[in-house]
């Protein structure tokens, strides 16, 4: 499964998303976030169960408000539409499997 772009004119997909959903919210400048962003490529090719999005903090900075992230990167996990866990800072690929799992 691949990575999907997640803009506002797609998020409302997304939150229908009947698997549980990875969003990565990041920016290109940001070195951390460089470090998460193959975890999470390796998560989406490896884990069909789930939906996974990275946001770009920079161009979409609404959906960046509605997910009041104030730090990146930041990870957040969505079943049936609603957050179920977040975390902020790198992670390692294991603890990211365990906020989808849990």
């Amino acid at each position: 499964m691949t990575v999907l772009n997640v803009t506002k004119e797609n998020f409302a997909e997304v939150r229908a998303s009947e698997k549980p959903v990875l969003l990565d919210f990041y920016a290109d400048w940001c070195g951390p976030c460089r470090m998460v962003s193959p975890l999470v490529d390796e998560i989406a090719e490896e884990h069909s169960e789930f939906t996974v999005g990275k946001v770009n903090v920079d161009d979409q900075p609404e959906l960046a408000e509605a997910f009041g992230v104030s730090s990146i990167p930041m990870l957040a996990v969505m079943k049936s539409g609603t957050v179920t866990a977040r975390a902020v800072g790198a992670r390692p690929k294991s603890a990211i499997l365990d906020m989808l799992k849990g």
